[in-house]
């Protein structure tokens, strides 16, 4: 039985990135899960797993964000002994890379290929606005269309509100409310995963992704847990990141629960997550104002009249310097591996 891969997104511009790799015992497919040097891909004949072949782990030697992960696009060998090798990994259109928590600075990557990435966010106890604001600059940064979910909805006795309310700390990006027990918002974030396209989900532990990606496939595909009332946290359901195919096409991509995310090399995500700060920055007396006690700053005068809020500023002003130190970090890093290679040679 052969599978359309259009269902899952492949198209002309990955054929043609696949092109030079076409022989006869090659064949395309997708990353499903990616586990220490075996993926689980499903191509034109199904699901199986694959072995990591010799230049593929040559270059993750070299750089491990090269490394096969879920979402990817792959070429796989046909052995004549039934085994099936990745040898290579086609390029990525988007890319969800979080900063690792090694002093080197190095980032990993979460997801790849998605077409939307969600932010999953609780209602209950309460919406945490750093958190959201930290995760939409990730999202941002990935080239994917950005959204943000609230689920348990139906722990409020005013969601509308509160989607309202939080829709102020992230512009420009859609806000669903969803309750799975009750099917609300369920049939549009289903509009986000449908043929040929990917969504992708990103948040903490307990804030209801596994459940979304049941109600999606419309059965149990991925296990839940019990969460705690007091706080609405739970140990991690999922301990890998999987991407789960629909059925009529379109596939979603659960990930692990993240308690603390780093941001690296997110400048313009950061812009776009606080667009409302970028746009008052266009009236500031200096081009490179930091926003802090130089004269004529437009952001600190938004502040000042209660347009802004002090607390938005506040946390751009403390991911913008994260950025920066990680930035700085990479770059030395990056200079001391140089120097390294020149003194062996």
């Amino acid at each position: 039985m052969s599978h359309d891969l259009s269902q899952l997104g492949w198209d002309e511009s990955l054929a043609s990135a696949y092109r030079p790799f076409d022989r006869s015992d090659t064949s395309a497919g997708r990353v499903l899960r990616a586990d220490r040097g075996v993926c689980t891909v499903f191509g034109a004949t199904g699901v199986g797993r694959a072995s990591l072949g010799g230049a593929v782990l040559l270059t993750a030697a070299k750089d491990p964000a090269r490394l096969p992960c879920a979402g990817d696009w792959v070429v796989q060998r046909h052995w004549p002994d039934r085994r099936i090798t990745v040898e290579a990994v086609l390029p990525r259109r988007t890319c969800l890379i979080r900063r690792t928590s090694d002093k080197d600075s190095t980032g990993q990557v979460l997801a790849a290929n998605m077409d939307t990435v969600a932010v999953v966010e609780p209602i209950h106890p309460e919406p945490d606005d750093a958190r959201i604001e930290r995760l939409l600059a990730l999202a941002w940064e990935s080239g994917a269309r950005p959204l943000l979910v609230l689920t348990k909805a139906d722990t409020s006795a005013d969601p509308e509100a509160i989607t309202r309310q939080v829709a102020e700390i992230a512009p420009g990006v859609p806000v669903v409310a969803v309750s799975a027990r009750l099917a609300l918002g369920v049939e549009q974030l289903r509009s986000y995963a449908g043929k040929g396209r990917t969504l992708a989900l990103l948040g903490r532990s307990g804030a209801g992704k596994s459940t979304l990606v049941n109600a999606l496939a419309g059965t149990p595909v991925m296990p839940v847990q019990q969460i705690r009332e007091g706080d609405g946290k739970g140990r991690h359901t999922t301990a890998y990141r999987n991407l789960v195919l629909l059925a009529g096409g379109g596939a979603v991509l659960d990930t692990p629960g993240i308690r603390g995310v780093g941001l690296l090399d997110t400048a313009q995500g950061l812009s776009r997550a606080f667009a409302d700060i970028t746009a008052l920055a266009g009236g500031c007396r200096f081009d490179d104002c930091r926003h802090d006690a130089e004269p004529g700053c437009a952001v600190t005068l938004a502040v000042a009249d209660g347009s802004l809020a002090p607390r938005r500023l506040a946390s751009w002003s403390r991911l913008r310097h994260e950025i920066e130190v990680e930035s700085a970090r990479q770059t030395a890093r990056l200079a001391g591996a140089a120097g390294h290679r020149r003194r062996r040679s």
